[in-house]
């Protein structure tokens, strides 16, 4: 289980938070125009016509994505976190006490988790640090199909594409080829790639075959 190497990813992100505080760059966003559109693209796996759906940020962060429902006025989503780091979940709680929130590691073999409708991942798969890139897939890889496991609709997910003028090492480029025949193999093959929103990132919604 890459002896928890995937921990060093969440220190970073400790430290963003200590210099930058509750903001974009707390979360190592560098553009705050950019993370309303991730929102945006995050929410939009929501197949519901209004229905009230339930739906677990994976990866809250300071729960800015909550910040992003309550503007928008969108009543039907009962938002829940989960942060592997303390720092952030009191960080969330302290602001959303109404709501829910885990601070737990889905990939610890006792972890409990209940199902939700939807499950979003923003920005847990786009930096690997220090991480190789095979390290990285195997932890995708892992999370992914654990996370899959808890939702009863479908995930959302993004990561830095392939196609940019140069890539960043500490950054995870996931061909798609490599990402389309992992989903195909070992989840589903309902599912969605959205290269559509100006970013050099894309998206990914995987849904059951029933939805």
């Amino acid at each position: 289980m890459l002896e928890k190497k995937y921990l060093r990813i969440v220190s970073h992100y400790e430290a963003c938070l200590e210099q930058h505080g509750d903001s974009h760059l707390g979360v190592d966003w560098p553009k705050a125009d950019d993370v309303q559109k991730r929102h945006r693209v995050m929410l939009e796996v929501i197949k519901s016509g209004g229905d009230r759906v339930t739906l677990l940020d994976f990866g809250c962060g300071a729960a800015h994505l909550n910040d992003y429902i309550l503007v928008q006025g969108l009543k039907n989503i009962q938002y829940a976190g989960l942060d592997l780091s303390e720092k952030f979940v009191r960080l969330s709680q302290s602001k959303f006490p109404q709501n829910q929130f885990y601070c737990l590691d889905l990939l610890d073999e006792n972890a409990s988790l209940p199902e939700f409708d939807y499950i979003v991942l923003n920005g847990v798969f786009t930096e690997k640090r220090e991480l190789s890139f095979d390290e990285m897939l195997a932890y995708f890889k892992q999370l992914i199909a654990r996370v899959f496991a808890h939702a009863r609709i479908g995930i959302a997910f993004n990561v830095m594409t392939k196609h940019v003028d140069w890539e960043r090492d500490d950054l995870f480029h996931l061909p798609f080829d490599t990402l389309a025949e992992f989903l195909k193999k070992e989840l589903t093959l309902n599912f969605v790639f959205r290269n559509d929103y100006g970013l050099y990132e894309y998206t990914t919604y995987v849904y059951r075959a029933s939805n």
